[in-house]
């Protein structure tokens, strides 16, 4: 079997896009290995926990953690959840390859399904990101 495939999320405050990210790549396919971290990080805004419980993902264990972290670390990918972390986390730790996706933050939204759907559109894009990358690994 081959190596896990580690992904670091990256938001600025680690409370919610980046820890949605990092549990639901672990839900979704066990060949890859996710963390989280932010340049700002906070605490868990607990409607993230709350979002993840409610389709019946793990959150167990998710805490806001400093990317400083992570410096010594090597990730394959480092996945950006929103602009101002892709501009402003630098120097990240060590990737293959990063990646810039930008959503918008539930945290501050006044939507009451904020949570919900940024948790929904986060899952739809990783699906397609493990898709792709898989089936890049697998043509090596």
């Amino acid at each position: 079997m081959s190596p896990a495939i580690k992904v670091l999320f990256v938001c600025v405050a680690n409370s919610a896009r980046s820890l949605l990210g990092e549990a639901l790549l672990r839900h979704t396919d066990q060949r890859f290995e996710a963390f989280s971290a932010g340049s700002e990080p906070s605490e868990v805004d607990p409607r993230t926990t709350q979002a993840l419980e409610a389709v019946g993902v793990d959150a167990t264990g998710l805490r806001s953690k400093s990317i400083s972290e992570f410096q010594a670390d090597r990730f394959d990918y480092v996945i950006t959840l929103c602009d101002k972390s892709a501009s402003e986390c630098l120097p990240m730790p060590s990737a293959g390859e990063v990646i810039a996706w930008d959503f918008p933050d539930p945290v501050t939204s006044v939507d009451p399904g904020a949570f919900r759907h940024t948790l929904h559109d986060i899952h739809e894009r990783i699906k397609l990101f493990v898709l792709v990358k898989t089936k890049h690994q697998e043509d090596l």
